[in-house]
């Protein structure tokens, strides 16, 4: 009875709290001010429906007041809801100043469109909390947020317009403890680390998307060593080694650096992180191998390292010690040998992903003793080996296997009872035939199966229709399973069975249906019963692939009920009849092919409507009329294909206002009149194919599986006549340039624009009735590989800038009218004759017709001739400028003028006296020798036969410079 009344009187204490709590008399100064703040706001759901004259502020929703003063010190007014239907709409109001007790201020998830954060808020001191996470503010971090001297937690992350000029005023928040500024841009201040570390007491730091790109400390080490247990700084822009510092941080529990740029290898100090329980270094550029002192890291749960380049073995033995680790993840590496029995010792796991490295060897069978172990991914190495119960043994938790493209045997029993439930499984290319798998109806949760390529062999076995019905992705492509497909209902979502033994009709489609592909089978009858099909809701099928089956009839007028339809395939059937005008109802369609049918007609007018439309593949049917010149209005067309079908008329000139297109190939058709000269402004062709600006990828379709980073893929494929020979163009068709105009009418020459396609791969004119030269700039097509100009009236000699073509593999210039001598370059010599063939004036190698001594190649005369003209324009252009500058100043200048002659004047007598004086010397010498001659013999003056010219020694004697010379020379002067 006490005990009774003793709960009777703590419940009517906790009542009597409760009330006294709601009855607290709210300051009149601070309602006011809540009642303004509110009015700058609009509350589209009435969350502040409380908020109002008639009740107390301390029984609002969000206030909390203080139990004794009544002041309101905590105001929780972030959005509850992720859908953002709860959001506060507005502006912050300075009301919130009158609020002085105010401690916490959450106001995160909101939508303050756009306005910078007020620099009020600096000025509101008692606050500790403050949040105003993805609020939507943008603009300047206000500095005066430097002056909240007892805020402990601060959060202004996601918000991706703001951004931090000076980060100098984060140091002055010393009691700081969390920080989230996630999203906002910090790359101005070079040094945000030093003034990051001056907060002792910071515990948790998070910088994710700040677009950082240094981590290195100015000052060498940092002040938070002791305190920091979180530094959370994914999805920057580090390029360098991971920093010392960071492995002096003995009290972290949380390092995320992923996805960024470091390189290097990861240090073996990482060891003096000993309190680490999750550690993620996935996506950067991290090189060797794992340190063995990451199995020292005794609490570590979560290791991720995936998207490196990481060598060597997977795991060294010392990661076997990690009892607690529940995710390994170290898919996209390249680490290679066999998979480590190591790794059954961690008998916490739970994740383990090992995909796409370098792996070999056989799975190790105690992996079947990870009982906790949910999804187990080692597809796409080498694994080999057999698989059977053993290896599954207590895996009663799995729910993801992935095992795909490898070479794992499977070898159960027909009758075992796996002990798990599957929810996913990849096992494309390993072998799990002939028999199909009868396990698989064992498994009731089943979202995705994938046994593409797995070997099986025979009949789809009874009870497997209706088990795969609540399964979203079945794929079986690439088997030889057989069975009859008219009476089954297709209820996945995305349904592949490409390349398989099916036959009968086509099956029936639940409105459930996204994607249906069930190319390269042997199914028949009439498609239009299957497009026809009735369905009770509205069809959801986007991709239908039929191709390469044995369908017949007409398309009927039934395409208006797959409005959802982007990619439609129906190549390779037997269809016939005229292409619907109901085909300009699927407004969403992106491709469309109907290759290789015999559809006749015209092309519809109603395609027009297909606004998206980025390929058409009509090739191969018979089809006749003009290619319509609403074509060039569909600016997204990437494709166009429309050869061996029975086209006339010209080619429209609209057709070069399709800037994106990459392939133009409508050989063998009627077509006549001149190539368009526009085909330069095609600037898709015009500029260098490049994997990062793929337009292309509009045409892709990627549908997510619902585990981590698993999904199915649909790309368009294309079967192109290239170099002669036909090929199947699927990963690389974004890459690919053409233009095939062969087999045609069309005459004229070869527009020199043409030449402007640098980025074209293959251009085929041939069997058409082109004439004139090869244009003299084709080799400024360096990226051209196949060029076929065979079968015209081209005429002239082969332009020399065609030696330029260095990727240039298949060459047809044969049967035209060409001449000269083949220019001379290893890549053109390396070219069959018949490539040349068919062109009498034609010679040089590789044709066995040797060129004359005169002739040589048209481009080297051109050089030659240029050259000589030149040399004559200079020559005339300096005589001119010599002539003029001289003459011209003497005419202008009456000085330069009297000088210059006078001058002239001057040289003039100077060259007189000297020629009179040499004539002179000449004259006397000369008779003077004569007198020695005729005298001297009696004087002694012969000459002796050693050491003899003496006549000559009396000569210098008297010649110029002595004074019988100046005194003979002047009797002659004299006498003169």
């Amino acid at each position: 009875m006490r005990n009774s009344e003793l709960i009777m009187v703590v419940l009517f204490l906790a009542v009597l709290s409760l009330c006294k709590t709601n009855s607290l008399a709210c300051n009149e100064r601070e309602k006011h001010a809540l009642l303004r703040f509110k009015q700058s706001f609009t509350d589209p759901t009435n969350r502040l429906s409380s908020w109002s004259l008639t009740e107390g502020c301390c029984g609002w929703a969000g206030v909390r007041c203080d139990n004794v003063s009544g002041r309101v010190f905590e105001l929780h007014l972030g959005n509850p809801d992720d859908s953002g239907k709860s959001t506060l709409v507005g502006k912050l109001s300075p009301a919130l100043l009158e609020l002085e007790h105010l401690k916490f201020l959450n106001l995160s998830l909101n939508d303050f469109r756009g306005t910078p954060i007020p620099s009020f808020l600096g000025s509101m001191s008692s606050l500790t909390y403050l949040n105003l996470w993805g609020a939507s503010f943008s603009g300047l971090v206000p500095h005066q947020l430097g002056n909240l001297s007892s805020i402990r937690q601060l959060y202004l992350g996601g918000n991706s317009g703001l951004y931090v000029d000076n980060f100098s005023w984060i140091s002055l928040l010393s009691s700081l403890e969390s920080l989230d500024l996630g999203w906002i841009d910090l790359h101005r201040d070079i040094h945000w680390l030093d003034y990051v570390s001056q907060l002792s007491s910071l515990s948790e730091l998070y910088l994710p998307h700040c677009q950082l790109n240094n981590m290195i400390s100015s000052l060498g080490y940092v002040n938070f060593t002791h305190s920091l247990t979180v530094l959370s700084l994914p999805s920057n822009n580090f390029i360098h080694n991971m920093p010392n510092w960071l492995f002096n941080l003995s009290s972290l529990l949380v390092l995320d650096l992923s996805d960024n740029s470091l390189v290097g290898q990861i240090p073996s100090t990482i060891s003096n992180l000993h309190n680490l329980n999750y550690l993620n270094l996935s996506v950067n550029i991290l090189i060797g191998r794992i340190p063995e002192s990451l199995g020292q890291l005794k609490h570590l749960e979560i290791l991720s390292i995936f998207s490196n380049f990481l060598c060597g073995p997977i795991i060294p033995y010392q990661l076997g010690n990690l009892s607690f680790l529940s995710y390994l993840d170290l898919h996209r590496n390249k680490l290679n040998g066999p998979t480590p029995s190591q790794l059954g010792n961690l008998s916490s796991l739970s994740y383990l992903y090992l995909q796409s490295n370098e792996l070999n060897g056989t799975l190790p069978r105690n992996l079947g003793l990870l009982s906790n172990l949910v999804a187990l991914r080692i597809g796409n190495n080498s694994i080999e080996g057999t698989i059977s119960e053993v290896n599954f043994a207590k895996l009663s938790k799995l729910k993801y296997l992935d095992m795909h493209l490898t070479s794992v045997v499977f070898n159960v029993s027909h009758n075992w009872i796996p002990p798990f439930q599957l929810q996913h499984i990849l096992l494309r290319g390993c072998k799990l035939g002939p028999k199909f798998p009868a396990w698989l109806q064992t498994q009731r949760f089943l979202q995705t199966l994938s046994l593409h390529d797995a070997g099986i062999v025979g009949s789809v076995p009874k009870w497997f229709w209706m088990w795969a019905s609540n399964i979203q992705t079945i794929h079986l492509g690439y088997n030889q399973i057989s069975g009859n497909l008219s009476q089954v209902l297709i209820n996945s979502t995305n349904f592949l069975a490409g390349s398989n033994r099916f036959v009968g009709q086509l099956p029936h489609l639940s409105p459930n249906v996204v994607l249906f592909s069930i190319t390269n089978n042997s199914l028949s009858g009439q498609i239009s019963s299957f497009l026809c099909q009735k369905m009770n809701e509205r069809s959801k099928l986007r991709i239908l692939d039929l191709s390469n089956n044995a369908l017949s009839g007409d398309l009927g007028h039934c395409l208006m009920r797959w409005h959802s339809l982007t990619h439609l395939n129906l190549g390779s059937n037997n269809l016939s009849g005229k292409i619907p005008e109901s085909i300009g109802s699927l407004f969403s369609l992106k491709a469309l092919h109907l290759h290789n049918n015999s559809f006749s007609g015209g092309i519809p007018l109603s395609l027009n409507n297909c606004t998206v439309l980025g390929l058409i593949d009509f090739a191969e049917n018979k089809l006749t009329g003009n290619i319509p010149s609403w074509i060039g209005k569909r600016t997204y067309l990437m494709v166009i294909r429309l050869r061996s079908n029975e086209f006339f008329g010209d080619i429209p000139q609209q057709i070069c206002r399709l800037s994106s297109l990459i392939i133009l190939d409508l050989a063998n058709n009627r077509l006549s009149g001149s190539i368009p000269r526009c085909l330069n402004n095609i600037s898709a062709m015009a500029t260098i194919p490049s994997a990062i600006d793929d337009k292309f990828s509009t045409l892709k379709f990627s549908i997510y599986l619902g585990y981590q980073g698993s999904f199915l893929g649909h790309r368009e494929g294309l079967i192109m006549v290239v170099k002669g020979r036909k090929s199947k163009y699927t990963s690389i068709l974004p890459l690919v340039r053409i233009v095939d105009l062969s087999c045609n009418n069309l005459f004229g020459g070869i527009p020199i624009e043409i030449s402007s396609l640098f980025g074209l791969q293959s251009l085929n004119l041939s069997r058409n009735h082109l004439m004139g030269r090869i244009p003299e700039k084709i080799g400024g097509m360096k990226y051209l590989e196949s060029l076929d100009l065979s079968n015209n009236h081209l005429s002239g000699e082969i332009p020399q800038s065609i030696t330029n073509l260095t990727f240039l593999s298949y060459l047809d210039l044969s049967y035209n009218n060409l001449s000269g001598r083949i220019p001379s370059s290893t890549q053109l010599q390396s070219f069959n004759a018949l490539d040349f063939i068919g062109n009498p004036e034609l010679c040089g190698a590789p044709l066995l017709e040797n060129c004359r001594e005169n002739e040589g190649p048209q481009g080297d005369e051109n050089v030659e001739g240029s050259e000589r003209s030149w040399f004559y324009i200079g020559a005339a252009t300096g005589f001119i400028v010599g002539f003029w500058g001289v003459c011209g100043a003497l005419l202008c200048k009456r000085a330069w003028r009297h000088a210059y002659f006078k001058f002239l004047n001057y040289i003039k007598d100077r060259i007189y006296v000297a020629t009179a004086l040499k004539w002179s010397w000449l004259r006397y010498h000369f008779r003077r020798y004569h007198m020695i001659s005729k005298f001297g013999m009696s004087k002694g003056l012969q000459p002796r036969r050693k050491g003899g010219k003496r006549w000559w020694r009396i000569l210098r004697k008297t010649g110029p410079g002595s004074s019988s010379y100046f005194n003979g020379m002047g009797k002659d002067l004299y006498s003169s």
